[in-house]
């Protein structure tokens, strides 16, 4: 929502992803950030989360709070800020794929991802946090060998919510809990019980690439 009260599409590299209705209202208590906080900074510091070479951030991470349906999530372009603080994290109250609309209140308007992360929460009441990181290497290794969006389907959009829905729910689904985004060059998504959990899939995943001799690839966050 603007400042005038009318709802506002969320920008990401000139593409609108969703209808945002976005309260201002005061930030998340710091105590229920705190882990949240540290992991981001381990992946923003492991080069996961951060900014293009043009300035554009990437990456974001998001837990599930109480109600169940709602989560916290990093506010739109924080990719590219090293430090955190409370103004950039925002809370999702509700969303809805059918009308690619999402409602969330706090300091900053939420993450263009969103209704991606929504997509999670929604699928598996198991999922407790998530996480959307860039990493070349990684993307390369797993594309169609883990669970893989289409590459006709943009992220951020309804359509990539309903996909990852699908994935999640299929039955053959691995047991490392990874979702490569097809139509997303470098977009890696982590999910698990926790915060923990999720990032350390990722970490571990990187520290196998790059184990000694290994070459690293171009554009890798660094373990």
């Amino acid at each position: 929502m603007t400042e005038s009260g009318e709802p506002a599409g969320v920008l990401d590299e000139g593409y609108i992803k969703f209808d945002a209705e976005w309260e201002r209202g005061p930030a998340t208590p710091w105590h229920k950030l705190g882990t949240l906080n540290r992991w981001r900074r381990i992946l923003y510091d492991a080069g996961l989360i951060g900014a293009l070479p043009d300035g554009i951030g990437f990456g974001n991470i998001s837990v599930r709070d109480n109600p169940p349906r709602q989560f916290v999530i990093t506010g739109s372009t924080t990719g590219n800020v090293s430090e955190l603080r409370p103004e950039h994290f925002t809370r999702v109250v509700d969303y809805d794929f059918d009308r690619n609309k999402l409602w969330c209140r706090g300091p900053i308007i939420a993450s263009s991802e969103s209704l991606t992360h929504a997509a999670f929460y929604e699928a598996q009441r198991t999922i407790s946090a998530v996480i959307h990181v860039h990493h070349a290497g990684l993307w390369h290794k797993y594309i169609d060998r883990l669970p893989t969006t289409s590459k006709d389907v943009t992220y951020g959009t309804p359509e990539m919510a309903y996909e990852i829905m699908g994935l999640l729910r299929a039955k053959d689904r691995p047991a490392k809990q990874l979702v490569i985004m097809g139509g997303h060059q470098d977009g890696v998504l982590a999910y698990g019980q926790s915060l923990g959990q999720a990032a350390s899939t990722l970490l571990n995943c990187c520290d196998r690439m790059f184990r000694p001799g290994a070459q690293r690839p171009p554009s890798c966050g660094t373990p």
